[in-house]
């Protein structure tokens, strides 16, 4: 027998236990998953998984998420095992937002949704994925766009997954050059993306060796502190105790200029260092290779990417940037190399 007792055709669903549980326990300022402005295609509700559950659960179990343990964060084929891909990076803003979010009193499910959502379009070869497919569009190539694109259209076979309304807002509003997100969640998982990739890129330059620790800039670390568990823990203990009575959710100002000369440190000495720049032109001219192939090739694009809505140069870039790492490498060789060359 249940612990609440036997049930009938009348008692709650376990969804309906669920929403009570959260009007009872959440914030006044969390989004109740029984409230959500909905989706765009009306389905039934699930008797055990609130909406935002559903999400979550069509995110993890979707094909672009699974990509991810294949596609670069910052280092472009990395020797070693420990260094971050995008599937490590968006489990880390996971972690770290579900954190907050709970200690907030919002709705962990919503905030884990999006945070597990917020990258599915990222390319292949990182930002570098993104700078090279550009050109070709007439517009600049956005990883949280086509993140939103993924979910509304290119999964399931062309049907997307038909999210709720809050989790698609918080896909496409994740990065700082959009507008703030409609909910104190997503913005939850907006800060979580830039505390876990800034503090992971720092000890995996670390690891990498291309840094030594004492090099930090030693105003972020007298802020921050030395060690990286003890920077996310001083970053999420204050984004809850600036956020817990704010209109939206935010970090002091000291804590928030060590995080910010953090990342710029890491721009100067990581991400755009010279040295590195020639595999990066490499990894650019594969993208734009195959690209250029496609266009003059249309056929060769899979049938399912040529079914979704857009120009051929849109449907291209949905298949480009669907990529990991190996397999765009492994079709540039089939497409450009002499196969009797390859050993």
């Amino acid at each position: 027998m249940l612990p609440w007792g036997p049930v009938t055709l009348s008692s709650p669903t376990v969804r309906e236990r669920t929403e009570r549980i959260e009007r009872q326990v959440l914030s006044e300022r969390a989004v109740l998953s029984s409230e959500s402005k909905g989706r765009d295609r009306d389905e039934e509700p699930d008797p055990l998984r609130t909406a935002f559950q559903r999400d979550r659960d069509r995110i993890v179990h979707s094909k672009a998420f699974r990509r991810l343990k294949h596609k670069t964060q910052v280092f472009v084929a990395p020797e070693g095992d420990h260094y971050r891909v995008r599937l490590t990076h968006t489990l880390e803003v996971s972690q770290i937002a579900r954190t907050a979010a709970r200690a907030l009193r919002l709705n962990e499910d919503l905030t884990e949704a999006i945070a597990l959502g917020h990258d599915l379009g990222h390319t292949p070869f990182g930002h570098l994925g993104e700078e090279a497919l550009s050109p070709f569009l007439d517009r600049r190539f956005r990883h949280n766009e086509q993140s939103l694109r993924v979910v509304d259209h290119l999964e399931n076979d062309g049907a997307g997954l038909n999210l709720t309304w809050e989790v698609r807002d918080g896909i496409l509003n994740h990065t700082w050059s959009m507008p703030l997100p409609a909910t104190l969640e997503g913005q939850v998982a907006r800060f979580a993306d830039r505390i876990a990739y800034v503090n992971h890129d720092v000890d995996d330059a670390v690891r990498a060796g291309l840094l030594r620790a004492d090099e930090l800039p030693g105003k972020a670390v007298a802020v921050l502190g030395e060690r990286h568990g003890t920077r996310i823990n001083t970053l999420v203990t204050d984004l809850v105790a600036e956020s817990e009575d704010a209109e939206e959710i935010r970090l002091s100002p000291n804590v928030l200029q060590a995080l910010d000369l953090l990342r710029d440190f890491l721009f100067r000495r990581v991400y755009l260092r010279p040295e590195a720049r020639a595999d990066q032109e490499k990894a650019v001219r594969l993208v734009r290779g195959l690209f250029s192939y496609y266009l003059e090739h249309p056929e060769a694009v899979p049938a399912e990417y040529r079914a979704v809505p857009g120009d051929l140069p849109t449907q291209i870039a949905d298949y480009i940037a669907g990529m990991t790492d190996r397999f765009a490498l492994r079709t540039y060789e089939q497409l450009f190399l002499p196969q009797g060359w390859m050993l």
